[in-house]
């Protein structure tokens, strides 16, 4: 997911977009947006967007009016994959990192990434302890910062993150 219609801007179908991407304006660059309405997949096309105060606005082609527009509010908005650009060796996308197990250094399963946190001094792993794999049933959650030193390794063959974390921290 690369953002979120999130409201209604002026008239003539124009919506206010939540962005994930980084810098945020970047999100009017990727084309086509796709969403899913009642089950299908639809996909918009941006005629034109901008930065607007502290939100990105945009105007979706074939969306003229507000009552249109109105049904997108609260969807998801997805790119294919094949529009990011390529990272440099070692890095990923969040998406790629969420449903990989986690383990600490002594060999304790915290869990699974069930998602990241940017909290702006630096990003976080979400790891949810209730899945199989883990050695905790609590569902207790572990907000591990992704950074040194706390991130050893991140094996991608294995779907494995290494860190140095404790258990019922």
């Amino acid at each position: 997911m690369i953002g979120q219609i999130n409201g209604l801007f002026g008239v003539q179908g124009w919506v206010k977009i939540f962005s994930h991407a980084h810098p945020r304006k970047n999100i009017l660059s990727y084309q086509p947006w796709h969403i899913k309405v009642n089950g299908a997949w639809t996909t918009l096309e941006i005629v034109k967007g901008r930065v607007q105060a502290k939100t990105i606005v945009a105007q979706l082609k074939n969306v003229n009016d507000r009552e249109v527009a109105r049904d997108y509010i609260g969807t998801e908005l997805y790119i294919e994959k094949s529009q990011l650009p390529k990272l440099p060796e070692g890095e990923y996308y969040w998406d790629e990192l969420t449903g990989l197990e986690v383990v600490n250094c002594q060999g304790i399963v915290l869990g699974e990434i069930a998602y990241m946190v940017d909290t702006g001094s630096n990003k976080v792993m979400v790891v949810s302890a209730g899945t199989e794999s883990s050695s905790s049933k609590d569902n207790k959650e572990h907000w591990v910062p992704y950074i040194e030193p706390f991130l050893i390794s991140i094996d991608m063959d294995k779907r494995q993150i290494l860190v140095d974390w404790d258990e019922n921290f």
